[in-house]
């Protein structure tokens, strides 16, 4: 959807630094062994399918980034799954991972684009069938079977120019990257 035409004495403010992330890009460039991050989350089990998972600290540009802070987020069932409904499911979290990745990419592209944005909705919704994880039908894939996402964009753009935003945002999410693609995962016990 589009508000207005673009117009080069417009200055464009979605948030998102571009000068510094093309910096980071071009170092990055010059010095290719400090893009190695690790990422971490640490959960802790509270009391039936409630879960609290903190993140604080992660590994990047070649030392430990410590950010000050720690982050929690919580995750349950649902009531219907005979459990307490204190938080979102594990599977709407990762819902919520790959609507705000490809989010941020929108804001991000748009800025380098010189795109003002006014309003980015993204409605996500996924289709499971819980025979799986019940136990119920081997055969049933556990996680999901097809994700729909679809974005509410309103910008100073046409609507190609918002296709375009939303397919660079796409190509580029690290979260579509890990769930579109399998990843080794490699589980351990103390």
């Amino acid at each position: 959807m589009k508000s207005s035409d673009n117009s080069a004495a417009t200055v464009v403010n979605n948030g998102v630094n571009v000068e510094a992330l093309l910096s980071a890009r071009e170092a990055l460039g010059n010095a290719p062994e400090v893009a190695q991050f690790k990422w971490r989350a640490s959960c802790v089990w509270l009391n039936g399918t409630h879960s609290r998972s903190t993140i604080s600290n992660f590994f990047g540009l070649g030392a430990e980034q410590d950010r000050g802070k720690t982050f929690t987020v919580e995750a349950d069932h649902p009531q219907v799954f005979a459990a307490e409904d204190n938080a979102p499911t594990p599977v709407e979290i990762v819902l919520s991972g790959l609507a705000s990745c490809l989010t941020a990419g929108v804001a991000a592209v748009a800025q380098r684009r010189g795109i003002q944005l006014h309003k980015v909705t993204a409605l996500l919704e996924a289709e499971m069938d819980i025979q799986g994880i019940l136990g119920m039908d081997d055969d049933v894939r556990n996680g999901f079977g097809a994700i729909r996402v679809h974005f509410d964009i309103l910008a100073d753009a046409s609507e190609d120019e918002i296709k375009a935003l939303v397919a660079q945002s796409q190509k580029r999410s690290a979260v579509f990257d890990i769930i579109t693609n399998p990843t080794n995962v490699f589980v351990t016990v103390n």
